[in-house]
């Protein structure tokens, strides 16, 4: 949404695609999961007297947009994009098949999972959590508006530091709320590396999938640092 404060905002778009695309040109296959918060926070409209699944549903829509939204700025840049929708909605997206996806990345496409897994009372982040085991990702990148993982909300807390790499344990026993508990414990079991990293900085998605060390890892509990 830019600073528009609602909505999407083109030029937005159109700078992460591109980023996007550098990292698509490298040979690296991108699967995205995207959210709809510009649009739509179901969990806030439930806290306001809505329906919690209808006030989801509602969000999951919002998602397809974003996502119909972002595939239309990568094609016009040569970058072939699926947009996979847990919601069925076969005029603007394909309904998810997870061999199907897998075969779109094998043919280099590139795919955009929207509509969360379809059902409420699931985070975005619980959703890619799922999808990236189930294309069976070597990691799962968050991309936000801040630098990594902190202590503390760096926007709220001056004191809040930054901390590079650490253990999906100590994410859950600190409470470390940079993304949805059971997405967290959804990695853990799996194994799968999370990578949390600020997409705001111009040329941070190739640098995170580079390995250049941007944003915070959390790794296996039993993995020694790598940093």
């Amino acid at each position: 949404m830019g600073d528009a404060g609602y909505g999407i905002d083109p030029k937005v778009v159109q700078r992460i695609a591109q980023e996007v695309k550098d990292v698509f040109d490298l040979g690296v296959e991108i699967a995205l999961v995207v959210g709809g918060g510009n649009i739509f926070r179901g969990i806030k409209a439930s806290a306001s007297g809505m329906d919690r699944a209808s006030a989801d549903y509602m969000g999951m829509l919002a998602t397809v947009m974003n996502a119909v939204a972002l595939q239309d700025s990568l094609e016009k840049i040569g970058v072939f994009t699926r947009v996979v929708s847990a919601i069925e909605m076969r005029e603007v997206a394909e309904p998810f098949i997870r061999r199907r996806a897998i075969r779109h990345l094998e043919k280099r496409r590139l795919v955009i999972f929207a509509a969360g897994i379809g059902q409420p009372f699931f985070t975005t982040d619980t959703a890619a959590a799922m999808r990236a085991l189930e294309i069976k990702a070597d990691v799962l990148m968050k991309a936000t508006g801040v630098g990594g993982i902190y202590t503390a909300d760096p926007r709220k807390d001056a004191n809040a530091v930054k901390i590079d790499e650490l253990t999906y344990l100590r994410v859950l026993q600190e409470e470390l709320a940079f993304m949805d508990a059971s997405a967290v414990s959804l990695c853990k079991e799996n194994r799968l590396p999370i990578l949390v990293f600020d997409m705001t900085q111009h040329g941070n998605i190739q640098r995170a999938v580079m390995g250049e060390g941007v944003g915070s890892l959390v790794r296996p509990d039993d993995d020694p640092l790598r940093r």
